[in-house]
């Protein structure tokens, strides 16, 4: 054996023992082995999966409805609420439950909302929401949803990861790893924003938390770039580019042979080969400029109030239709006489939901119509959503307190029992009326994910020793939310 020879069986197997004795902190090893799953996601961690069992719907668009709207004055009508206005909480109301939120406990309060009945279903809903109301049988309301905490950074972790501590991967996240992309031109998972700044909580919202790093969310900023220095430099011609790319990539493959389940490192080398096709398939992707005046309308393009979470919408309807996954949508702030807030209205609440409720109204009924128009309804499932709702009792003489004990979500699109309610909150909206009809966000969890052909019992990834799945060990596929 010559020395150059014996200089590389030395490397080589100092590599692979190295690599078994690192083994046992590296997720998805077991063993000293590296399973065949991990060897096919390492391999080619965005290839297209097939699921556990056929799916009803391609595409999840969760709309994210940040700082938690009252569903009281929106979908859940309580005439007992109305009649009391004004008494002490009754105490047949509190059982079971702690009062010891931000504001104490109040007088029981009402905000000044026109109810009417809609459609074949005869669901309720406040004038805030007019446009909506005309979906009413397309929507499957979930009105005996339930969450742990009452304070917006655990909540909105809990609503993406199912965790209360940061460090799980999102929704979307296991949907991207159990599934891969289904467009190589484009991230599988993407996250859009209106306002000037992050949603509470930042990339943890879109965290993959001990997931490979290449199945986090992607979050695409309003504009015709959607992603920070995507373009190629003004003065690089495309040659020279390709020229760079290809020595750095040669380099990160020399790296990656000698650390094989280095995910952060097999992320960059994606992202960068991702990163070059994405400069003409992303700003395609958000470019509105071929939709019709009539569509733009729709989403409501054409108001400056709706302008910009129109266009977020509009956009996810556009990755919708290229394949891609899973595209959580939150919803911004508004200026409410000088202060910017989301829906969490503590004060104000007449001033703040008229002002929120006006900004998604018209786009979440142009989404759900533009959907349908097209055909991509059937193949899509739309999520509405919230950390949690907002209390019966008034707060501050004209707002509403943080309520995880009961409160309205819903769903719409393909394999959703349209047109219907499940479950209820109380006479005065407080809480679940039946608990055994409870709905948690691992049981939403359970279910989206179901919808997407996947079983939360079976979608599991060996991380520090504990095979891991997305639901913790909670959560339950809720039958009759599905056709």
């Amino acid at each position: 054996m010559n020395n150059q020879s014996r200089r590389d069986f030395l490397l080589k197997t100092g590599y692979v023992l190295g690599g078994l004795a690192l083994s046992t902190f590296v997720p998805g090893v077991s063993n000293g082995l590296i399973s065949s799953a991990l060897a096919a996601d390492l391999a080619d961690p965005l290839a297209p999966k097939q699921p556990h069992f056929p799916g009803k719907v391609k595409s999840v668009i969760w709309l994210h409805q940040h700082g938690a709207p009252s569903t009281l004055d929106l979908y859940d009508y309580k005439p007992t609420l109305v009649k009391l206005v004004g008494q002490d909480v009754p105490r047949s109301f509190l059982n079971g439950i702690k009062t010891s939120t931000q504001g104490g406990l109040g007088k029981l309060y009402a905000s000044n909302r026109t109810w009417k009945q809609y459609g074949q279903s005869g669901a309720w809903f406040s004038d805030l929401v007019p446009n909506l109301a005309q979906h009413a049988d397309n929507i499957n309301f979930i009105k005996s949803s339930v969450t742990v905490g009452a304070t917006h950074d655990i909540s909105i972790l809990k609503l993406n990861s199912g965790g209360l501590n940061p460090g799980r991967p999102t929704l979307g996240a296991w949907i991207h790893y159990a599934l891969g992309s289904a467009n190589p031109d484009l991230p599988a998972y993407i996250v859009l924003y209106n306002g000037k700044k992050e949603p509470t909580g930042g990339a943890i919202n879109w965290s993959a938390g001990f997931l490979p790093a290449v199945y986090q969310g992607t979050a695409f900023r309003s504009g015709k770039s959607p992603i920070l220095h995507l373009e190629r430099p003004e003065l690089m011609a495309a040659a020279q580019q390709q020229d760079s790319l290809g020595l750095l990539k040669q380099l990160n493959q020399l790296e990656g042979q000698a650390y094989p389940t280095d995910t952060e490192l097999q992320a960059r080398i994606r992202a960068y080969e991702l990163a070059e096709r994405m400069q003409v398939s992303a700003p395609e992707a958000v470019d509105l400029t071929k939709e019709s005046d009539a569509t733009k309308a729709l989403y409501g393009l054409n108001d400056e109030l709706t302008k910009e979470y129109g266009t977020n919408l509009l956009r996810a309807r556009r990755l919708v239709e290229r394949g891609v996954r899973f595209i959580q949508v939150v919803s911004g702030p508004v200026d409410v006489d000088g202060d910017e807030r989301d829906w969490d209205a503590h004060t104000k609440l007449e001033e703040n939901h008229g002002k929120h409720a006006k900004i998604v109204d018209k786009p979440i009924a142009g989404l759900l119509t533009d959907l349908k128009a097209l055909g991509l309804l059937d193949s899509t499932l739309v999520v509405w959503t919230s950390e949690f709702g907002r209390t019966s009792w008034g707060e501050s003489g004209s707002g509403r307190d943080h309520n995880p004990w009961g409160y309205t979500q819903w769903l719409a699109g393909g394999g959703v029992n349209a047109g219907t309610t499940y479950g209820a909150t109380d006479d005065i909206g407080l809480q679940v009326a039946d608990k055994s009809q409870a709905v948690d966000t691992y049981d939403l969890h359970a279910t989206v994910l179901n919808l997407m052909g996947l079983d939360h019992l079976k979608l599991v990834y060996k991380y520090q020793g504990r095979s891991e799945r997305p639901t913790v060990v909670y959560g339950k596929v809720i039958k009759e939310l599905i056709a």
